[in-house]
Protein backbone atom coordinates (compact mmCIF):
# COMPACT_ATOMS: atom_id res chain seq x y z
CA UNK A 1 0.00 0.00 0.00
CA UNK A 2 1.44 3.67 -1.26
CA UNK A 3 0.95 6.26 1.52
CA UNK A 4 -1.09 9.24 0.46
CA UNK A 5 -0.41 12.64 1.68
CA UNK A 6 -3.04 15.14 1.98
CA UNK A 7 -3.43 18.90 2.75
CA UNK A 8 -6.62 20.71 4.16
CA UNK A 9 -7.68 23.40 5.05
CA UNK A 10 -9.88 25.06 7.82
CA UNK A 11 -12.86 26.51 6.76
CA UNK A 12 -13.47 27.92 10.56
CA UNK A 13 -13.03 27.85 14.27
CA UNK A 14 -14.69 26.73 17.28
CA UNK A 15 -15.88 28.88 20.19
CA UNK A 16 -15.89 26.40 23.22
CA UNK A 17 -16.34 26.71 26.71
CA UNK A 18 -13.31 24.43 27.26
CA UNK A 19 -10.29 26.31 26.76
CA UNK A 20 -8.26 23.06 26.85
CA UNK A 21 -8.25 19.15 26.87
CA UNK A 22 -7.84 18.92 30.48
CA UNK A 23 -11.03 21.03 31.08
CA UNK A 24 -13.45 18.54 29.47
CA UNK A 25 -14.79 16.56 32.21
CA UNK A 26 -13.99 13.15 31.48
CA UNK A 27 -17.02 11.65 32.79
CA UNK A 28 -19.39 13.24 29.95
CA UNK A 29 -17.66 10.60 28.12
CA UNK A 30 -19.31 7.78 29.56
CA UNK A 31 -23.51 8.61 28.82
CA UNK A 32 -25.01 9.65 25.75
CA UNK A 33 -25.87 12.73 25.68
CA UNK A 34 -23.27 13.87 27.92
CA UNK A 35 -22.42 16.61 25.70
CA UNK A 36 -25.85 17.34 24.68
CA UNK A 37 -25.94 20.76 27.56
CA UNK A 38 -22.68 22.08 25.72
CA UNK A 39 -23.24 25.57 23.95
CA UNK A 40 -21.14 27.17 21.55
CA UNK A 41 -20.35 28.54 18.31
CA UNK A 42 -18.87 27.80 14.72
CA UNK A 43 -17.53 30.41 13.10
CA UNK A 44 -16.93 30.48 9.57
CA UNK A 45 -13.93 31.67 7.65
CA UNK A 46 -15.55 34.62 5.65
CA UNK A 47 -14.76 33.25 2.49
CA UNK A 48 -16.71 29.84 3.12
CA UNK A 49 -19.87 32.00 4.24
CA UNK A 50 -21.58 31.50 1.28
CA UNK A 51 -21.48 27.72 1.66
CA UNK A 52 -23.76 28.02 4.75
CA UNK A 53 -26.47 29.00 2.24
CA UNK A 54 -29.93 26.95 3.01
CA UNK A 55 -28.35 25.15 6.19
CA UNK A 56 -31.17 26.57 8.42
CA UNK A 57 -33.00 24.07 7.04
CA UNK A 58 -30.95 21.17 9.56
CA UNK A 59 -31.40 20.59 13.11
CA UNK A 60 -28.24 18.39 12.86
CA UNK A 61 -25.01 18.60 11.46
CA UNK A 62 -21.76 16.41 11.17
CA UNK A 63 -18.56 18.13 12.00
CA UNK A 64 -15.09 17.19 10.70
CA UNK A 65 -12.39 19.13 12.42
CA UNK A 66 -8.25 18.65 13.56
CA UNK A 67 -7.10 17.97 16.72
CA UNK A 68 -5.07 20.13 16.41
CA UNK A 69 -3.46 19.92 20.63
CA UNK A 70 -2.54 16.28 19.96
CA UNK A 71 0.95 15.75 20.23
CA UNK A 72 1.10 11.82 19.43
CA UNK A 73 -0.55 9.02 17.48
CA UNK A 74 -1.15 5.80 19.15
CA UNK A 75 -2.58 2.10 17.55
CA UNK A 76 -4.17 1.18 21.31
CA UNK A 77 -5.84 3.52 23.79
CA UNK A 78 -7.57 2.53 27.20
CA UNK A 79 -11.22 5.14 26.43
CA UNK A 80 -12.59 6.40 29.57
CA UNK A 81 -14.30 4.13 31.84
CA UNK A 82 -13.24 1.13 30.16
CA UNK A 83 -10.89 -1.97 31.42
CA UNK A 84 -9.35 -3.04 28.56
CA UNK A 85 -6.90 -1.16 25.80
CA UNK A 86 -8.39 -0.97 22.73
CA UNK A 87 -7.61 -0.52 18.93
CA UNK A 88 -7.57 3.04 18.50
CA UNK A 89 -10.32 2.35 14.96
CA UNK A 90 -12.40 1.08 18.17
CA UNK A 91 -12.29 4.32 20.33
CA UNK A 92 -12.72 8.00 20.16
CA UNK A 93 -9.33 9.31 21.10
CA UNK A 94 -7.59 11.94 19.75
CA UNK A 95 -4.88 10.79 19.32
CA UNK A 96 -5.09 8.96 15.89
CA UNK A 97 -2.55 8.25 12.90
CA UNK A 98 -4.66 11.17 11.35
CA UNK A 99 -5.81 13.60 13.94
CA UNK A 100 -9.16 13.82 12.80
CA UNK A 101 -12.24 14.24 14.58
CA UNK A 102 -15.76 13.80 13.74
CA UNK A 103 -18.84 14.48 15.97
CA UNK A 104 -22.74 15.47 15.60
CA UNK A 105 -24.05 18.97 16.98
CA UNK A 106 -27.60 20.21 16.64
CA UNK A 107 -27.71 23.70 15.07
CA UNK A 108 -29.50 26.01 17.48
CA UNK A 109 -29.04 28.71 14.68
CA UNK A 110 -27.71 30.79 12.75
CA UNK A 111 -26.39 35.06 12.89
CA UNK A 112 -24.74 35.57 9.24
CA UNK A 113 -21.25 32.80 9.23
CA UNK A 114 -21.48 32.22 12.75
CA UNK A 115 -23.57 28.67 13.82
CA UNK A 116 -24.84 28.52 17.11
CA UNK A 117 -24.54 24.36 18.62
CA UNK A 118 -25.35 21.95 21.36
CA UNK A 119 -23.69 18.99 21.46
CA UNK A 120 -20.06 20.23 21.74
CA UNK A 121 -17.28 18.15 22.68
CA UNK A 122 -14.60 20.37 21.04
CA UNK A 123 -12.13 22.49 22.45
CA UNK A 124 -11.84 26.97 21.72
CA UNK A 125 -9.69 27.58 18.56
CA UNK A 126 -10.30 23.89 17.48
CA UNK A 127 -10.23 24.03 13.48
CA UNK A 128 -13.38 23.31 11.26
CA UNK A 129 -12.33 21.24 7.92
CA UNK A 130 -16.15 20.60 6.83
CA UNK A 131 -19.68 20.71 7.51
CA UNK A 132 -22.18 18.41 6.36
CA UNK A 133 -26.07 17.76 6.94
CA UNK A 134 -27.20 15.25 9.53
CA UNK A 135 -29.76 14.04 6.55
CA UNK A 136 -32.28 11.15 6.96
CA UNK A 137 -30.11 8.63 5.60
CA UNK A 138 -27.85 8.77 8.44
CA UNK A 139 -30.79 7.52 10.73
CA UNK A 140 -29.88 3.65 11.65
CA UNK A 141 -31.98 1.36 12.49
CA UNK A 142 -30.01 -1.21 14.09
CA UNK A 143 -26.04 -0.90 15.37
CA UNK A 144 -24.28 -2.17 17.92
CA UNK A 145 -22.01 0.32 20.26
CA UNK A 146 -20.69 -2.23 22.40
CA UNK A 147 -17.15 -4.17 22.14
CA UNK A 148 -17.55 -8.17 20.19
CA UNK A 149 -15.28 -11.08 20.97
CA UNK A 150 -10.83 -9.62 20.73
CA UNK A 151 -9.22 -10.27 17.39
Amino acid sequence: MRASFFRYQAIGVVHSPFKSPEEIPVERNASPGGFDDVRGEIEIDPDFAAGLKDIDGFSHLFVLFAFHRTTASKLQAKPPFDTEVRGIFATRSPHRPNALGLTIVKLEGRKGRILRVSGLDMIEGTPILDIKPYTERDRKEAFRTGRRAKS
